[in-house]
């Protein structure tokens, strides 16, 4: 795990200033900005945060691709297995977008190249089962195969966030724990994944029941830091 410490802004301006093209009512696509104006400013009160992080998407092993076809509630089971939690949202945030509060973990311009995103939209042909279900079903396994373009989780990669934590921009969509959690939509998607949507550090999906799932939904975990079970690098 990594270590995150710093002041989390709760309203934020960033201006884009060049923008790849709008896709509104398309349910697979959203607005994409290619670069946007320095610096960001914080528009609202800040709060202290410490934490620790995994480093990469979960199984947060290096060399392995992220589990997807999880729920929020068996991301957040599978963290607390592990002795761990679901990130809250703005620790998340604070992650990716670092002290300077960047649009992007590697800065103002979209890190296109850099980040497992804009890749070709597949269309879905049926409907997916949990993941442990889909490996059992030959059918399922064979158009998760189809529709897969995740990467492997390199300590190498170039998508590295101010804090060093892999994978915040694209790859899969993360899980995590809604600011303003109310059953049953405890849960939050950020970072968006490898397709062409807006894959940046401050925005968060809010409209999926805990109970979904998705070919592209991942997570990782968090800890606080002065957890005595914290072993950092």
């Amino acid at each position: 795990m990594l270590p995150v410490e710093g002041s989390y802004c709760s309203k934020l301006q960033q201006l884009c200033v060049r923008e790849l093209g709008s896709h509104r009512g398309h349910p697979t696509r959203s607005e994409r900005c290619l670069e946007y104006s320095a610096p960001s400013v914080c528009e609202g009160p800040r709060s202290e945060l410490r934490f620790c992080i995994d480093r990469f998407e979960w199984p947060n092993q290096e060399g392995a691709k992220p589990l997807t076809l999880v729920s929020w509630q068996e991301a957040n089971q599978l963290c607390a297995d592990a002795g761990k939690r679901l990130c809250g949202e703005e620790e998340w945030t604070l992650a990716c977008e670092g002290p300077e509060m960047l649009p992007y973990v590697l800065g103002y311009e979209r890190p296109v190249g850099a980040c497992a995103i804009d890749l070709a939209y597949r269309e879905p042909k049926r409907a997916l089962l949990p993941h442990a279900a889909c490996l059992r079903d030959p059918a399922c396994s064979r158009e998760l195969e189809r529709l897969d373009q995740r990467r492997p989780s390199l300590g190498a990669s170039s998508c590295k966030s101010p804090f060093g934590v892999i994978d915040m921009n694209g790859n899969v969509n993360e899980w995590v724990t809604a600011t303003t959690a109310r059953y049953p939509h405890r849960g939050a998607l950020k970072g968006g994944w490898w397709g062409p949507v807006r894959n940046r550090c401050r925005p968060a999906v809010l409209r999926h029941r805990e109970d979904h799932w998705g070919y592209e939904i991942g997570f990782r975990c968090c800890r606080n830091e002065d957890d005595p079970r914290v072993h950092l690098p």
